[in-house]
């Protein structure tokens, strides 16, 4: 996630800020220019408004409609569509009557703008339902029914659920404790539920099934045997060797979307890294391995071994950051060759082959 600067005072600003705390002005996120923009007020025009950001000079905006619940800031041209992009692709959102419900949906949607966000930094399509009924990207917000019964996050044609419960801070950690996850984060699911819809999109149709199988495995092997197989037996020992998460051991399909959810990991935070212009230098040791500066762009085409190069470096230093403060690892992972090699299939598969 980059930066921003307000266009009135400089103020550094993020992602998610609504309005400056040093002179005032309302903040908007225009999704086509990548921009954060302070506001000025269209004179006669109650709820429209100009950017100052000099990529959207004279044209005219209004927040997306879920900004009216505090969930959304991103802008939409005045006279078009009452959502933005990301909150088109809204199919069902809980009873915002009840409280609890409304903070859940706002920290959803939080992880789902963020989502997005990478989505049109990498130049992926996004296909929503009315485009595409059948096939389309759409997200289900669900509680659980009064029956006791408990909704399952997951993606089928496009459709992705995600059980309100996940944006309960405690029971998403018992969750994780009790499943032996390393990471489980709200924006985790969304990375890797997407994952299974980018497989449709840019494997399964787009012809790449091939390269696919001679990487990941035979996706045709039954899904429904591997994951309970998965459940009664777990991970073998050494899946480390092999995958980027024991639950990527379980069936191709869920290799590719840990391995999607883990580059979109990758690429988002090197960005971060690069607007607070990081470097890696450890001086107990001259291994190059250990050293890195993040003065690239993660997300444009180019050898995916510089990623690699960057980010090992800057997880070392990271997770002893969190270590000294008493957290659990920032990225506790362990990427293996194979690991990467699948990872650098990804970034081929979002970029093209980088030439040579």
């Amino acid at each position: 996630m980059k930066l921003f600067a307000c266009q009135s005072c400089n103020q550094v600003l993020f992602f998610e800020n609504t309005a400056c705390e040093r002179c005032g002005h309302s903040l908007g996120y225009l999704p086509e220019e990548n921009d954060l923009s302070a506001l000025e007020p269209v004179a006669g025009e109650d709820g429209t408004w100009h950017p100052l950001s000099k990529a959207a000079t004279g044209s005219s905006y209004r927040f997306c409609a879920n900004a009216g619940q505090n969930a959304c800031n991103w802008l939409v041209p005045a006279g078009g569509d009452a959502f933005c992009l990301a909150c088109r692709l809204n199919r069902t959102i809980p009873d915002l009557t009840e409280q609890e419900h409304l903070d859940q949906w706002r920290k959803l949607e939080t992880a789902k703008h963020r989502l997005v966000y990478t989505l049109l930094r990498l130049n992926l399509p996004i296909v929503d339902r009315l485009e595409d009924p059948v096939g389309g990207l759409a997200f289900d917000f669900l509680g659980d029914p009064p029956d006791g019964g408990k909704v399952l996050t997951g993606h089928q044609d496009g459709l992705i659920t995600i059980a309100l419960r996940e944006a309960n801070d405690a029971q998403r950690e018992a969750m994780r404790i009790e499943m032996g996850e390393l990471y489980r984060t709200l924006l985790g699911h969304f990375r890797h539920e997407v994952g299974h819809y980018y497989w449709n999109v840019l494997v399964r149709d787009g012809g790449h099934l091939d390269g696919f199988r001679t990487l990941f495995g035979d996706e045709r092997a039954d899904y429904r045997a591997a994951l309970q197989h998965h459940y009664q037996v777990g991970a073998p020992p050494n899946w480390q060797d092999n995958f980027v998460s024991d639950y990527a051991t379980t069936h191709p399909w869920e290799d590719f979307a840990e391995t999607w959810a883990h580059y979109l990991h990758i690429v988002s935070t090197l960005e971060t890294a690069r607007s607070y212009g990081l470097s890696v230098d450890i001086h107990v040791s001259d291994d190059p391995v250990l050293q890195t500066q993040v003065a690239f762009n993660p997300y444009a085409p180019g050898p995916f071994q510089r990623i690699a190069d960057a980010w090992l470096p800057l997880t070392y230093a990271i997770n002893s950051l969190n270590r000294s403060m008493g957290q659990i690892d920032f990225y506790p992972f362990v990427l293996a060759p194979p690991a990467l090699e699948k990872l650098a299939y990804v970034h081929d598969l979002i970029h093209g082959p980088a030439p040579g």
